[in-house]
């Protein structure tokens, strides 16, 4: 089951650089595969209604929600704790440490494009990786830079 984040979902409705990637992903997985955080979701509604693409969101409620092809997971207040020690321990912020957490919880494969998941125990996975196609070059996790000698006497 993959847990796919809000910019997988942005990519795609906003027909952005990687919009097919996202749609040979969509077309080639089992909706019944795919998991959306609440908060990933209200962050979508906030974004598409900024944007003022209303009648995006609906379709996109339509075509997801309503039909209860994607399942909607969510955390409680027991999980901020957890969110909480994500955001400190691998430097994330909130939302990226909720959909971590989420993850974790629920044993989800985390699709995104944000590397910032790279630091992390479980990592992320893009559209591109789960088809098994090469990664694009910013997908690759980044290098660690040279050490720095000390420059003691």
């Amino acid at each position: 089951m993959f847990l796919v984040d809000t910019n997988v979902w942005l990519e795609r409705l906003l027909d952005q650089e990687r919009s097919e990637e996202v749609g040979r992903f969509l077309d080639q997985t089992s909706p019944a595969q795919y998991c959306l955080t609440e908060f990933a979701f209200y962050s979508i509604g906030i974004t598409l209604i900024r944007l003022a693409k209303k009648d995006l969101l609906l379709k996109f409620v339509r075509d997801t929600i309503s039909d209860q092809t994607v399942v909607l997971v969510r955390l409680g207040p027991e999980d901020i704790e957890r969110v909480v020690t994500a955001t400190e321990r691998f430097r994330l912020d909130f939302d990226d440490a909720y959909q971590y957490v989420a993850a974790e919880k629920h044993n989800l494969t985390l699709v995104s494009f944000d590397t910032d998941f790279d630091r992390t125990q479980r990592g992320r996975k893009t559209p591109a990786d789960i088809l098994g196609e090469p990664p694009v070059a910013r997908d690759k996790p980044p290098t660690k830079p040279a050490r720095r000698r000390s420059r003691k006497p």
